[in-house]
């Protein structure tokens, strides 16, 4: 008995399941397609927001030229607070700079699966690369500076490992304090993976992303006050775009493809 009552549940799950799928309607379908995405994505060293414009050239190829900008993070980057002067907010002990990156490259995408229906998913792979460029930003701490006779006052100063101690720092400056002094290192970057676009709408995508990136700079990046700062940077990568399709035979706006169609 039980086991036909598991066979019925597993039965219409499956039926549901295929009910739910159907074929993109022909009428609304854009075979030659073009589209234009956008997402935030986490990096095993931090994060990233990619835009990308790809232009198909054959049935399942397409090239594209992309931007990003993307944060970098020391392995060794440990939050802490100051229990003593109970500060608000969060520290990165012996942090010397924050920083962050503008890219733009280009690259090509194969699809390997083609989605037949509205429920499927279609599968591709993607690689391409290009120039980057990194802004370090010295970060400015609060540090507690004793007078004597019980007298203390706060400077507003970049870490430096032969003085300072944890309590002695109180909180971060403004994080525009130091933007006079941003240092820039060129780079190259490249990024290879597969995104898996799962939309039920032939117009919007949504597509989750995953691969593995190589950030290459000129110089040693001084992120830590350590000796483990690196000039190179391999991630892998987890992410999420939302996208709109183009028909480049029938172009139409932004807005246009957004808006509700009349119903019939």
């Amino acid at each position: 008995m039980i086991k036909r009552f598991w066979h019925v549940i597993l039965f219409i799950v499956i039926c549901g399941s295929l009910a739910g799928q159907g074929d993109i309607d022909p009428q609304d379908r854009i075979f030659w397609r073009n589209e234009k995405s956008v997402g935030p994505a986490l990096n095993a060293d931090g994060w990233s927001i990619i835009y990308r414009d790809l232009r198909q050239f054959k049935p399942n190829q397409r090239w594209f030229l992309e931007g990003s900008i993307e944060g970098f993070k020391h392995p060794k980057e440990i939050k802490l607070s100051n229990y003593y002067f109970q500060s608000p907010g969060t520290f990165v002990f012996g942090k010397l700079n924050s920083t962050w990156t503008i890219g733009a490259g280009a690259g090509y995408q194969l699809e390997i699966f083609e989605k037949h229906d509205l429920g499927g998913v279609s599968v591709s792979w993607f690689g391409g690369g290009g120039a980057t460029l990194l802004f370090a930003k010295p970060i400015y701490y609060k540090i507690y500076i004793p007078l004597g006779n019980g007298y203390y006052t706060f400077e507003e100063q970049t870490f430096d490992l032969t003085i300072h101690q944890p309590l002695d720092i109180i909180s971060k400056a403004s994080f525009f304090k130091g933007m006079d002094d941003v240092k820039l290192y060129p780079g190259l970057y490249t990024r290879t993976g597969f995104n898996f676009e799962y939309s039920r709408n032939d117009r919007v995508t949504h597509t989750v992303e995953v691969g593995a990136s190589l950030h290459a700079f000129t110089k040693t990046i001084p992120i830590m006050a350590s000796d483990d700062n690196k000039q190179f940077f391999p991630s892998i990568f987890v992410g999420y775009r939302i996208g709109m399709i183009l028909d480049p035979v029938n172009q139409r706006g932004l807005l246009e493809l957004l808006r509700k169609q009349p119903a019939e």
